[in-house]
């Protein structure tokens, strides 16, 4: 019988991406003149760049603020990302028991995988450009047994999708704020995940 593949999420979940996403932000900042509130930014990670650019500049200039951000991030992401606690040991947890670790993320597949490689994160497979229902639709397509993220529509995409949901306070959002999203549970780091995937033994 083989495993069901469990989800994770990328940033602020598996990697701690937030100096890179901070400082591409102050350099769309500073190229375009426009002010960009950091604190309104990090109250929101994990959400597509597009949404995110799109608080701060009017449709039409969103798609140059976009690969303002890439620039900036391409340069940043290598001397400001590292693997989160438990990173690798959560995802060999689940390679342990015969699943597939996806990677589901709204960030760009290029920014993803650059992260991936850079952090010396492997993913079975990456499903990249996703976000709250967008997820819920990967997981129930893949028929995952477990999504692990750091934001409340992480935990309402594994509800929706039926999958485990484990909220991690590794981002910008407090347990109860999982818990309301409807995590299963919440952990304060990666390194309880293998514990409590191997209480689980979900299987298909």
């Amino acid at each position: 019988m083989t495993a069901a593949p469990v989800g994770f999420d990328l940033d602020m979940t598996l990697i701690d991406s937030r100096r890179a996403i901070m400082g591409s932000f102050a350099g769309v900042a500073a190229d375009t003149g426009v002010p960009i509130d950091p604190a309104g930014v990090d109250s929101r990670l994990g959400i597509k760049l597009e949404d995110e650019l799109a608080f701060w500049f009017p449709a039409e200039q969103v798609p140059g603020a976009v690969r303002t951000y890439r620039e900036h991030y391409l340069r940043l992401s290598g001397p400001l990302t590292t693997v989160l606690p438990g990173a690798r040991e959560a995802l060999a947890a689940v390679r342990a028991n015969g699943a597939r670790a996806v990677v589901i993320t709204a960030k760009y597949e290029v920014t993803a995988r650059l992260s991936l490689d850079g952090a010396g994160l492997h993913a079975d497979e990456l499903f990249p450009g996703v976000h709250g229902p967008e997820k819920a639709a990967v997981l129930t397509a893949l028929g995952a047994a477990v999504y692990v993220g750091d934001t409340p529509a992480d935990m309402a995409a594994a509800v929706e999708a039926g999958a485990h949901a484990v909220g991690v306070t590794t981002g910008s959002f407090t347990d109860r704020d999982l818990l309301a999203a409807g995590a299963d549970q919440v952990l304060a780091s990666l390194a309880g995940f293998p514990v409590l995937y191997a209480s689980l033994t979900i299987s298909t």
